[in-house]
């Protein structure tokens, strides 16, 4: 029997309290293993230069230097997994879209501000994901391009890299003259994954874009925000009754799924917080992408990128069978969680398997 070499942790954390309670979480674990603890971003620095940790829980508020410091400073000097562990308050939902652009793997939203003494409620989704970032390769997370000028030339071509093939299914019967609609879903990894992508549509993009990301309420408007200031397109968090526009990208909001309502020849968000999560999430992916398939009056662009599970896949069975739709899965080349897109290219539906920096591109070229 192979025993198999556990993963290492640092928690860091200024409180005593919560360092002990995330440590627990783990005394159970057969993949993790907690090395060492730190109690700010300096303690941190030094502690991963000499324990070289799998992984790092990270707080993003903490004294002497906090978390994003520490983390901007980690990922420059020793790269590594981190998880950033966050408020819910406007400052800390912000700080932590910064996290994510600067490297961090992903977060977990502290259910009642910094010291939770309810931890325990986020136990099950706090072990995943440390699981998860302790196997993540490290050369992925410093792989994200700055705000590229839109409607060059070269954003229509084609024509990849050496060794870098676009893989294609075929589409038939498409037609550039009928109304287009993109779906977007993706989880881990995804707010610098829609950053790459939506900040290469240009503005006067003819199709509507609607978005699912996988994360609390709260932080889906600090990403549409943030999104909005680097993109030609206009992005917001949706709201019950918008109006879907062209050139406009809608992200559903944390805690409610996103539907649509035809209204004459529009079409209206309707948000739901009644209809139960799917496999833990609200909104998902599935949900967005099987209430779209009961429309068929628009083509769809269907697009699955990193994340973690199976999100997605049932939904675009049913967009197949429904209507005509092109579906394009992130590469494994470049996912942060090869998780979402693999269960998507197993379904035997994907049309392309596309390299991040492509998928925008290969978008554009199915629209008007």
């Amino acid at each position: 029997m192979v025993l198999l070499t556990k993963k290492k942790l640092l928690i860091v954390d200024d409180s005593a309290f919560m360092r002990k309670l995330i440590g627990d979480f783990f005394k159970e674990s057969n993949v993790i293993e907690v090395v060492g603890i730190a109690r700010n971003g300096k303690d941190a620095i030094r502690k991963i230069k000499a324990l070289k940790p799998d992984v790092v829980t990270l707080d993003v508020e903490m004294p002497e230097m906090n978390g994003l410091d520490a983390l901007k400073q980690i990922m420059s000097e020793t790269p590594v997994a981190v998880v950033m562990l966050s408020s819910t308050t406007q400052s800390g939902t912000e700080i932590t879209l910064q996290a994510m652009e600067y490297g961090a793997v992903d977060f977990i939203a502290k259910p009642s501000g910094t010291i939770s003494l309810d931890l325990h409620k986020i136990k099950e989704e706090l072990v995943a994901k440390v699981e998860n970032a302790a196997n993540i390769s490290i050369s992925k997370l410093n792989n994200i391009t700055p705000k590229v000028s839109v409607a060059a030339p070269d954003l229509l071509d084609r024509k990849t890299e050496v060794g870098k093939p676009i893989h294609t299914k075929k589409v038939t019967n498409w037609s550039k003259a009928t109304k287009k609609m993109v779906l977007i879903g993706t989880s881990t990894g995804g707010p610098r994954a829609l950053q790459e992508v939506i900040t290469k549509f240009p503005k006067d993009m003819q199709a509507p874009v609607l978005i699912v990301q996988h994360m609390p309420a709260g932080f889906t408007k600090s990403l549409a925000e943030r999104l909005n200031q680097l993109a030609e397109i206009e992005v917001k968090e949706a709201e019950n009754g918008d109006i879907i526009r062209n050139g406009h990208a809608y992200i559903a909001p944390g805690g409610y799924h996103m539907k649509i309502n035809r209204i004459g020849s529009t079409y209206s968000i309707v948000l739901d917080n009644e209809e139960p999560p799917r496999a833990g999430h609200r909104p998902a992916v599935d949900v967005l992408f099987e209430d779209n398939s009961h429309y068929n009056d628009f083509d769809k662009i269907a697009v699955i990128m990193t994340g973690m599970g199976s999100d997605g896949s049932m939904g675009l069975k049913q967009l197949k069978r429904n209507g005509n739709v092109v579906a394009i899965a992130e590469s494994a080349d470049s996912c942060i969680v090869y998780g979402m897109p693999k269960a998507a290219v197993e379904t035997n539906l994907v049309n392309e398997v596309v390299e991040l920096k492509n998928i925008a591109k290969a978008i554009i070229q199915y629209l008007p």
